[in-house]
């Protein structure tokens, strides 16, 4: 079912986080992921875990057509739109550092709750 895009054909087609039935506070897009400080935050840095997919959610996005992006549970970070990381070989005991993040400052993340650590604390409301 195409809904109306000039797609090659449903093979090459990914679904967009609405279809999947996601809808977020915080945008769950390609241009929240772009801007997302997740990746060089030493809660996170080193985790195995989160640098594997790190790398397959650079690679995925390469891959992925315009704003298409891969599934929630497979980006480490944007958690202030998704929830708690699943990886959990994170540091919480390292500083966060959400309140640098551009999506922080756009969403105003410091006016709801969690502020930060959206990595262990879940999503912002």
């Amino acid at each position: 079912m195409n809904k109306g895009r000039n797609t090659p054909n449903e093979e090459t087609r990914f679904p967009t986080p609405r279809e999947r039935g996601t809808d977020f506070e915080v945008p769950y897009a390609r241009s929240n992921i772009e801007k997302c400080m997740c990746s060089q935050c030493p809660v996170q840095a080193d985790s195995k875990c989160a640098q594997d997919k790190l790398q397959s959610s650079k690679k995925a996005m390469g891959a992925m057509p315009g704003v298409e992006v891969p599934n929630p549970e497979d980006v480490p970070g944007i958690y202030c739109s998704t929830g708690k990381a699943t990886c959990q070989d994170l540091n919480s005991e390292r500083q966060c550092i959400c309140n640098s993040c551009e999506v922080w400052k756009e969403y105003d993340l410091g006016e709801g709750m969690p502020s930060q650590y959206f990595c262990k604390n879940g999503k912002a409301t």
